[in-house]
This record gives C-alpha cells, structure tokens and sequence, in this order.
C-alpha cells in the first residue's frame, strides 16, 4: 500500500535523486511524484517492483484455476483428444491417424 506521506513532487525528487534512491532500496516502499500538486508518478525500487510483478502473476494463475474448476463443475469441459480433434477441424489443420 503506498503511504500517503511519501509523496513528493518532482522536482523535489529530481533535486534530492541520489537521497531518495538510497532510502527507496532500503525501505521498499513505492514514492508518489506529484506534478502541479498532482499525484502523476509512482517510483519504486526494481527488486520491490519484481516482487510486486511476480505476486501479481500468482494471483492471475489461481484465476485461472478457479475459471478451470468452475467449468468443471459447470459441465463445460470435455476430453483433451475431442477438444484437440474439434479444434483442429475449427483450423483447418489434417488429421494424422495413429
């Protein structure tokens, strides 16, 4: 959650970068840059940035799983070979008989 007492404006950011660096890595926490007194930027570290992008990638694959599990409990699901055979047929794609 971004503390609303980190913000700063950009200018003053620009002034003081190499503080703000430093205290950006050390604390992890995202800084809001204002523009006109307007929240217009958020600045974070990298590795607290990857961090963010990785739980977010998590979050979207347990989506995707609760979609899978409603479909099978809603019926909408079939056989891989049937699903794979109707698509091929939907693409235009031949048949190679085992």
């Amino acid at each position: 959650m971004i503390d609303l007492r980190e913000v700063r404006s950009v200018t003053d950011f620009q002034r003081n970068a190499k503080q703000y660096v430093g205290k950006l890595k050390k604390s992890g926490t995202p800084l809001v840059l204002t523009v006109n007194g307007r929240a217009e930027l958020v600045v974070q570290d990298a590795a607290s940035y990857q961090s963010l992008l990785d739980r977010l990638e998590e979050l979207e694959v347990v989506a995707a799983i609760r979609v899978g599990l409603e479909d099978v409990k809603a019926g909408r699901v079939q056989p891989a070979r049937k699903a794979l055979k109707d698509l091929g047929a939907k693409l235009g794609i031949p048949r190679r008989d085992h």
